[in-house]
């Protein structure tokens, strides 16, 4: 698992690789439901959420636009956790 450092903080780089992923290009630049769905399928891909993982969710949450749904959805998701 790649890491990245960012103010002297570790995160997961598989994950902001993916809020990335979904919020430039085409589109309204914003994560939407299923992207939502995506990161946490990727953020559970061993025996569970660790807490770098977690730390990453909440960075992404701080740090990247959603639409209202899928903000919603991520609230849900990560309080879940």
């Amino acid at each position: 698992m790649a890491y990245v450092s960012i103010n002297g903080e570790q995160y997961e780089k598989e994950l902001l690789d993916l809020a990335k992923q979904h919020t430039t290009g085409q589109g309204e630049g914003k994560l939407s439901k299923d992207e939502v769905k995506a990161l946490f399928a990727s953020a559970q891909d061993g025996r569970g959420v660790t807490d770098t993982e977690k730390k990453t969710l909440a960075y992404i949450r701080q740090n990247f636009a959603f639409t209202d749904a899928a903000a919603s959805d991520f609230d849900k998701a990560y309080a879940a956790l």
